[in-house]
């Protein structure tokens, strides 16, 4: 089997937009600026849904969680200014920068990438 370049676009960014709506931008910003670790806290339910999840699917987190993490933030700041989403803003401050490692990094872990 040939595996093809994956790249993430906005449109992925998009469609996954329900996931960044349940956490109101308030919660994210505390998240954000304590540098919590959201997904150990989520690990039970990441782990009930990755099963869940296609082959490209699981392709494409592969490719967020190898991505330069300001690359993927002008990405969702990309995202912001066409949707005006709170969370994509907070999300695309470089001071979030350590959050979106560490989160990445634990969910590396949790799926066994």
């Amino acid at each position: 089997m040939e595996s093809k370049e994956v790249k993430i676009t906005e449109q992925d960014v998009i469609d996954v937009m329900h996931v960044f709506d349940r956490v109101p931008s308030l919660i994210l910003r505390g998240f954000v600026s304590r540098n919590a670790n959201v997904v150990k806290s989520f690990k039970n339910q990441i782990d009930s849904y990755k099963n869940k999840l296609s082959e490209e699917d699981i392709a494409k987190v592969a490719k967020v969680i190898e991505m330069q993490v300001p690359e993927l933030q002008e990405l969702m700041n990309n995202v912001y200014k066409k949707t005006h989403k709170k969370q994509l803003k907070i999300l695309s401050d470089p001071k979030a920068e350590p959050f979106i490692t560490k989160n990445l990094k634990e969910l590396k872990n949790v799926l066994d990438l």
